[in-house]
C-alpha cells in the first residue's frame, strides 16, 4: 500500500477494550534458500495497562513479531499479513506515511542495545528532543526543557548536564534509561521493550524493570515485554505468550502458566531457569537439541523433534498433524483463557507434570 491509497479500513474495539489485537499475524521472508517463516499464525490481545511477556529461545519470532507491529517491515521483502488492530486501525493495512504518525507518539520501542540504536555523533539530549519535535509543534527550547524533565523521570542524575554527553559518554544503565526516556517522551499508549535489561547487571536490570513498571502505572499505558527470562517474565509481566517456531505455543496468565504449565516446551524452559527462591534438588536440565530451521519446520508439532513426551501420543499424531491452539480444561480466568498448542491429552499432561516435572522444577 502506498502513501496515496485509501486510508485503512477502521472498526470499532471489541468488547474487551484490548489496546493492541493480533489475529493470525504472518511474516515470510522470500531468500534464496527457501521462505523463512519468522512468524506463522500468532494471535494475542493487550489492555492498557497491562505488560505482556512473549517469551522463547532466539529465532522463535519475538523481535520480528514487535518490528510487524510497529510496521518495520514495510518497504522491504517481508510478506505480512493477517491483522494487528491498534485502536480500531489495522497497521498491517497501513501506509508507511501514517505508521511514522504512529511510531513514537503512540507507540514507542526500547531496544535491546541503546549504544546501537543511539546516532553516536548526536548529543543524547538532542537526539530525545527531536522525537519530541517531529510529533509536537513546540519551540525547541520547550522540547530541551520537557527533555531534562523525561530524564529526571527515568532516574538520571545531573539532567540538565547530561543533556549534551554523547551515548558512549554513559554506562550501560545509564544509555538504557536515556533510551526509556526517549520511546516515553510523547506518552505513548503502547511501549515494546525488547530485551531492555541484556547485559546490564543483575541490579541495574532491576532498576529498569522497575521503572518500566512505574511508568506504565504513570502513563497507564500497556508494554510488550520481549525476553528469554522467565523470571523477568514471573517479577514483570501480567500475560505470556510462549513463543517456538514462529509460533505461540503456550499462552495466558502469568499467574496460571507458572502453576499450571501444560506445554513440554514451557517445562523446559521452567526445568532450566535457576531458581533463587529455595535449594534445588537436581540439576539443571537443558532442552535437547536445537530450535527448527524456519525454512523447514517439522511436520507436525513444530516440538517435536525435541519433545521427550511424543511418544505419550498414540498414532504418531505428533509427528504428521499441527495442534491448533486450544483452551486448557483447567484455565480459571475468562479475561485471559489459558491456551496450549499440544496433542497429549490434558489428563496425561496433568499427571506428567505432577510426577515428572514438579519434582525438577
Amino acid at each position: 500500500m502506498t502513501d496515496t491509497q485509501a486510508p485503512p479500513v477502521r472498526t470499532p474495539e471489541s468488547n474487551d477494550e484490548a489496546l493492541l489485537r493480533v489475529e493470525d499475524l504472518r511474516v515470510h521472508f522470500p531468500t534464496g534458500d527457501g521462505l523463512v517463516k519468522s512468524v506463522d499464525g500468532l494471535s494475542f490481545s493487550l489492555r492498557r495497562g497491562e505488560i505482556l511477556g512473549i517469551v522463547g529461545e532466539s529465532g522463535s519470532g519475538k523481535s520480528v513479531t514487535s518490528q510487524a507491529i510497529l510496521g518495520l517491515h514495510k518497504g522491504s521483502k517481508a510478506r505480512v499479513s493477517g491483522s494487528i488492530w491498534f485502536e480500531g486501525t489495522d497497521l498491517v493495512a497501513a501506509s508507511e506515511h501514517e505508521m511514522r504518525a504512529f511510531r513514537g507518539d503512540q507507540m514507542a520501542m526500547i531496544f535491546q542495545d541503546p549504544l546501537s540504536a543511539m546516532h553516536p555523533f548526536f548529543k543524547i539530549g538532542d537526539q530525545i528532543a527531536e522525537a519530541y519535535l517531529v510529533h509536537n509543534k513546540v519551540s525547541k527550547r520547550d522540547a530541551r526543557q520537557r527533555t531534562i524533565e523525561m530524564l529526571q523521570k527515568v532516574g538520571i542524575p545531573n539532567a540538565a548536564g547530561r543533556y549534551d554527553d554523547y551515548p558512549h559518554q554513559l554506562s550501560g544503565g545509564m544509555r538504557q534509561r536515556a533510551m526509556i526516556a526517549m520511546a516515553l517522551i510523547c506518552r505513548p499508549k503502547l511501549l515494546i521493550a525488547d530485551e531492555p535489561t541484556t547485559a546490564l547487571d543483575v541490579t541495574v536490570q532491576a532498576q529498569i524493570l522497575e521503572l518500566i513498571k512505574d511508568l506504565r502505572d504513570e502513563l497507564d499505558s500497556a508494554v510488550i515485554l520481549i525476553t528469554h527470562d522467565l523470571g523477568v517474565v514471573a517479577e514483570t509481566c501480567d500475560q505470556v505468550v510462549v513463543m517456538y517456531g514462529g509460533q505461540a505455543v503456550e499462552q495466558g496468565s502469568v499467574a496460571e502458566l507458572f502453576a499450571q504449565p501444560e506445554m513440554p516446551y514451557t517445562w523446559g524452559l521452567l526445568a532450566s531457569m535457576p531458581r533463587m527462591d529455595r535449594v534445588r534438588s537436581t540439576r539443571l536440565m537443558p532442552i535437547p537439541g536445537s530450535p527448527p530451521s524456519l525454512i523447514n519446520v517439522p511436520n507436525g508439532c513444530v516440538f517435536n523433534p525435541r519433545c521427550r513426551f511424543s511418544d505419550r501420543v498414540p498414532g504418531r499424531k505428533c509427528f504428521t498433524e499441527h495442534p491448533e491452539l486450544s483452551p486448557t480444561t483447567g484455565s480459571a480466568s475468562p479475561l485471559a483463557v489459558h491456551e496450549v498448542r499440544c496433542h497429549i491429552p490434558a489428563e496425561e499432561r496433568q499427571q506428567i507434570l505432577l510426577t515428572e516435572i514438579r519434582p525438577t522444577l
